[in-house]
């Protein structure tokens, strides 16, 4: 894996220059890149724009490269700042680093006290729901409002085909197809689109890149994998907190063809925030922000401004 050069030095916590590796699409993702030193490794980051800020928080197999429509449409009037957990996109892949979603938390919780984030709207995606919405739990103190994508924050123990999943992916099965044959990125993921087409080949090669090996894979993707039944008392000490959310503006966007996480899932979070405003995108999968950028903007916008 070719990784982020840096082209001043930078002291221990604070942000410094990068240049990204060759394989990096600069036309879709043409933003400059950051990086803070955390204790268990250098995180990267995009920071783009100027006005309110907007936090992004991307779950697996994917990093901060998702995020790019939106951070390009809010970017004229809001601070965008879009991190790549560590071991995805262009962060470090530490050795010593757990890569469970109790890791990440606490990694993206140090990444937002370094940085000073505070008075911010959280946007998470997947694995970023359990991993980003620990801060507003914990610190709501910083969060101003919330945005979620096809996420979840309960444990999977009542969901017989989340469990059943679950159990195929962390045996030595799951093991084999994560590490040898990247099942994450070449089956899954496609499958989790609402229309295969729109994951053309030269996006794929930009979530592909950063795990060219069974190692990287397996150390990575597979941990999350396993993680969906191994985390459930993370998961349900948040669903148990769940009331702490309540009272804040929070905007909920599925794609309703997400094979993934299917719509029963979204009646989770309407019984969580009653009050949210929902917005079930017909033609969408698993990123709807991937997939329909457009729609997802329109919202977005709207929200940020009300």
């Amino acid at each position: 894996m070719e990784t982020l050069t840096l082209t001043a030095p930078a002291a221990s916590g604070t942000s410094a220059a990068l240049s990204a590796p060759s394989w990096v699409d600069t036309e879709s993702y043409p933003f400059a890149h950051r990086s803070v030193e955390l204790p268990d490794g250098r995180m990267h980051y995009v920071e783009e724009g100027r006005g309110p800020l907007v936090l992004f928080v991307h779950g697996t197999p994917t990093w901060s490269f998702e995020w790019r429509h939106l951070i390009r449409g809010l970017s004229s009037s809001h601070r965008c700042i879009a991190p790549d957990l560590l071991g995805f996109g262009l962060s470090e892949r530490p050795e010593r680093f757990e890569y469970t979603p109790e890791a990440h938390a606490r990694a993206l919780a140090t990444f937002v006290e370094r940085l000073g984030l505070k008075d911010f709207t959280l946007v998470v995606h997947d694995f970023g729901g359990p991993i980003g919405l620990p801060l507003a739990l914990e610190q709501p103190e910083r969060i101003r409002e919330l945005v979620l994508f096809n996420t979840w924050m309960w444990s999977f123990a009542e969901d017989r085909e989340m469990v059943q999943r679950g159990k195929i992916v962390s045996g030595a099965l799951g093991g084999f197809l994560y590490r040898r044959l990247n099942f994450s990125l070449r089956v899954l993921a496609p499958s989790a689109y609402g229309d295969r087409r729109k994951l053309t080949r030269r996006i794929h090669r930009q979530y592909l890149a950063p795990f060219p090996d069974a190692k990287s894979r397996g150390q990575v993707l597979w941990a999350l994998a396993r993680a969906l039944n191994g985390s459930s008392a993370f998961y349900a000490s948040q669903w148990e907190r769940r009331q702490r959310l309540q009272g804040r503006p929070a905007l909920i966007l599925w794609g309703m063809k997400d094979t993934a996480f299917r719509p029963h899932m979204l009646g989770r979070w309407k019984e969580a925030l009653p009050d949210a405003r929902v917005v079930e995108l017909a033609d969408a999968g698993h990123w709807p922000h991937e997939e329909s950028p457009e729609a997802v903007l329109r919202e977005l916008r709207a929200f940020l401004s009300s």
